[in-house]
C-alpha cells in the first residue's frame, strides 16, 4: 500500500489544544493486508488522554481487502451489453483503535473507528479522477467535521 504515516496532526476537536500525535510502525493483526501504526506520545493539550500500551491500545489501521475482485467481461450481458452484478473492493481506509475506561476500577475497554471504501471493480481503471475526488472529498469533510463528530459520539446529537 501506498500508505505511509507519520507524526499525525490531530483535527480541531472540543478541550483539546493544537493535538498531535507521534506515531510508530506497529504490526497489524493481518501484516499480509495492512499496515499499522501505534501512537507512542502526545503533543499539544489533551487532558487524560493516554499513548498506546498493550492493555489500552492507541492505534491507527489500514487495510486493503484480501482478495482484489476485478472487472471481466464474463459478467457482461451479451445481449444489452449492460454488466449485472459488478464486484466491489472493500478497503478498510482507517480503522483507529482506542482504549476507553468505561467505570472506575474497570480495565479500559476498546473503542473502534473504521472507514470503509467499497470501490466497484473497473473503477480503478476507467474513472480513477472521480475515486480520488471522492477520497478528497471525504478527508476535507472528516477534518471540517471532526470536532462535531467528537461531540456527537459524546452527547449523542448530530
Amino acid at each position: 500500500m501506498a500508505v505511509s504515516l507519520s507524526n499525525v496532526t490531530g483535527t480541531a476537536s472540543t478541550g483539546f489544544t493544537t493535538p498531535g500525535y507521534t506515531v510508530s510502525a506497529d504490526m497489524p493483526p493481518n501484516a499480509s493486508t495492512g499496515k499499522q501504526w501505534s501512537v507512542s506520545a502526545l503533543t499539544g493539550t489533551q487532558t487524560g488522554v493516554r499513548a498506546h500500551s498493550i492493555s489500552d491500545p492507541f492505534t491507527i489501521t489500514f487495510e486493503r481487502p484480501s482478495v482484489l475482485k476485478v472487472l471481466t467481461y464474463a459478467m457482461m450481458n451479451a445481449v444489452t451489453g449492460i454488466i449485472g452484478q459488478v464486484p466491489f473492493n472493500v478497503w478498510t481506509a482507517c480503522r483507529v483503535r482506542k482504549g476507553v475506561n468505561v467505570a472506575a476500577n474497570n480495565p479500559p475497554r476498546i473503542m473502534e473507528i473504521d472507514c470503509r471504501a467499497r470501490i466497484p471493480a473497473g473503477a480503478d481503471s476507467y474513472d480513477p479522477a472521480n475515486i480520488r475526488a471522492a477520497v478528497s472529498a471525504f478527508g476535507g469533510a472528516w477534518s471540517q467535521v471532526s470536532a462535531g463528530i467528537g461531540d456527537s459520539f459524546v452527547t449523542g446529537s448530530l
